[in-house]
């Protein structure tokens, strides 16, 4: 987890140290929470939820199948909240280490640099090819373990407040046990391919919204 060798020099100072990290087994969602999935689960539309931000901020993709945006961390808990009554299962973010790990491939792992290839267009929607918008999720390729849109798209929400990386193994980090700002990861539409790696990091306020800013599920084994 972190710099390791096929980042080259495109790390941020925030990746490193490397470190060797094991998570217990995890389901993560194949795709990113849509827009329809939020407004069956939650009752808010899209546009009211960027309303609820600020009524001249931009709509970059409507639609069933985009990724929902213009969601804090404190809202995707919500959500999950809301979900789990639902359905009566277990939901929740990922953790930092836990993204990381689905994005590079998880056990069958090419060690790429992106989410699935080594060549960020082939799976990322980011500044260069985005025509500076969003896009439905699923339409680029999907990594070793058939996720999509771990790289670029929107930034995904971790469960984790932001900090520095110990240098030690881990496993099962959470994070630090408190914090101004939670993880962000994965880069978005409007961001450099360098903001895309998959050791890239991010960090906002949990009552942070923005239109390039998601958030995908996992489900504890």
């Amino acid at each position: 987890m972190g710099c390791t060798s096929e980042q080259g020099s495109d790390c941020f100072d925030n990746e490193s140290p490397a470190r060797q990290v094991s998570v217990s087994s995890f389901s993560i969602s194949k795709y990113l929470v849509t827009q329809r999935q939020w407004n069956e689960v939650m009752k808010t539309t899209l546009r009211q939820q960027r309303d609820f931000t600020n009524p001249s901020l931009d709509l970059v993709g409507e639609g069933d199948d985009y990724p929902m945006y213009y969601v804090s961390w404190e809202e995707a808990q919500q959500f999950i909240a809301n979900l789990n009554y639902l359905t009566s299962k277990n939901y929740r973010l990922p953790t930092e280490a836990e993204w990381e790990y689905a994005a590079r491939g998880g056990n069958k792992s090419n060690g790429y640099k992106y989410a699935g290839s080594d060549i960020e267009e082939q799976v990322a929607w980011m500044n260069i090819n985005s025509s500076d918008r969003m896009h439905s999720v699923g339409v680029k390729r999907a990594n070793e373990l058939g996720l999509y849109d771990m790289s670029g798209n929107v930034w995904e929400w971790c469960y984790d407040w932001f900090g520095s990386y110990r240098a030690s193994a881990q496993v099962n980090p959470a994070g630090p046990s408190a914090g101004a700002n939670r993880v962000l990861r994965g880069g978005s539409w409007n961001r450099h391919a360098r903001h895309c790696r998959v050791s890239s990091r991010h960090n906002y306020g949990p009552g942070f919204r923005y239109n390039e800013v998601g958030f995908r599920l996992v489900l504890s084994n």
